[in-house]
């Protein structure tokens, strides 16, 4: 699905399901073990669940993602992105010509190290995570890695709630511990699903999102001082670069669960869609003739990028923040970075699921 009215449709309708059992081509065993998306497919996260067990799901993690513990996270968010900006600024200044990749020194480390200490997760292991989780949503990777790199994920994932089942402590993972372990609601699969869907969803998008907008608004420079004069607000920018360049920019899978026609398509029962959320927010008749045009003065910036109705991102208020906490001090420091290589030059992320580049090269004044 690739238009905002077909995605919007999708979603909301009842007859189309996210469990892999509505999937006919998965159950007549024509989908091989080792699928390198089969981790999309197979799991046990609100990702793939409908009905009561979705509800189930969403329920215990919501009393955990509270809107209190986003905002209690607001003043950490500040002091990690001041001090990635005095080392963008160093890192500049040691460079000959005072290029460097923003995105390794700052859009990767600053979702990582958030999501890492809502979780509890080690500084000693992060590193291996942002590799595991990256090889997550790369389609380039083989079958073999696909698996190793996942068994390796689960293997940390699984450490993590041992040592927090023994050592519990202020953060998410021990908080969905005490929903399994008090309530015995979440099955120990469940509770591993849910921090695979969490870390990796939290982190790689984030890690994705920060780069587009501040690729935006630099190769735009009209727009970026409408900010910077205080015309239009920050937030403006975010929603608009969510719109025009989402970090997700199509989400597997749901499935029709009977014979039925989906924005004037016919399509049997069984079959498997893939939603395209990046490609709605370019749907002329959504947002006019100038739907590819990125303005953040426009007026309907609205955008499915993280989703819509019951399957509506838990996470997206942590990630407005964190973007938003980042965007206007960076340009506010450093109102003359630009980056350092032509556009057609820069790599793509090798992923159909995600939208970024592999490195953006700025040179910091």
């Amino acid at each position: 699905m690739t238009t905002h009215a077909g995605v919007t449709e999708a979603i909301g309708d009842t007859r189309i399901q996210k469990n892999r059992k509505h999937w006919r081509a998965f159950n007549a065993g024509e989908i091989p073990a080792d699928w390198p998306m089969m981790s999309w497919i197979v799991n046990e996260n609100m990702l793939s669940q409908d009905g009561d067990t979705h509800t189930r799901l969403r329920k215990l993690i919501s009393k955990a993602f509270t809107p209190r513990r986003v905002e209690h996270m607001r003043g950490d968010i500040v002091a990690i992105v001041d001090r990635l900006l005095n080392e963008l600024q160093s890192e500049a200044a040691k460079s000959k010509d005072g290029v460097v990749d923003f995105k390794e020194l700052v859009a990767m480390p600053l979702p990582l190290t958030v999501i890492s200490e809502l979780f509890g997760l080690k500084p000693e292991l992060r590193g291996e995570m942002h590799d595991l989780v990256s090889m997550f949503f790369d389609q380039s990777t083989s079958p073999e890695q696909a698996m190793n790199s996942f068994s390796r994920l689960w293997e940390v994932l699984t450490e993590l709630v041992a040592e927090k089942r023994e050592n519990p402590g202020d953060d998410l993972t021990s908080d969905l511990i005490a929903s399994r372990d008090d309530q015995d609601r979440l099955t120990e699969s469940e509770l591993i699903w849910t921090l695979v869907l969490f870390i990796s969803a939290g982190y790689e998008t984030t890690m994705n999102l920060i780069p587009n907008v501040v690729r935006a608004l630099i190769q735009h420079p009209d727009q970026l001082q409408l900010l910077l004069d205080g015309e239009v607000e920050w937030g403006k920018a975010t929603e608009e670069v969510l719109r025009w360049d989402p970090p997700a920019e199509y989400v597997p899978m749901r499935y029709t669960t009977e014979d039925m026609e989906l924005a004037g398509v016919s399509i049997p029962k069984g079959e498997a869609l893939l939603m395209g959320y990046g490609s709605s927010g370019h749907d002329e008749d959504r947002h006019g003739p100038d739907a590819t045009v990125f303005d953040i003065k426009r007026e309907d910036s609205s955008h499915l990028s993280f989703s819509h109705g019951r399957h509506y991102c838990i996470g997206a208020n942590l990630a407005r923040m964190e973007v938003n906490e980042l965007v206007p001090r960076l340009f506010e420091r450093f109102p003359k970075i630009r980056i350092a290589v032509d556009d057609a030059d820069l790599e793509p992320m090798p992923s159909i699921i995600v939208s970024g580049v592999k490195e953006l090269p700025v040179r910091v004044d």
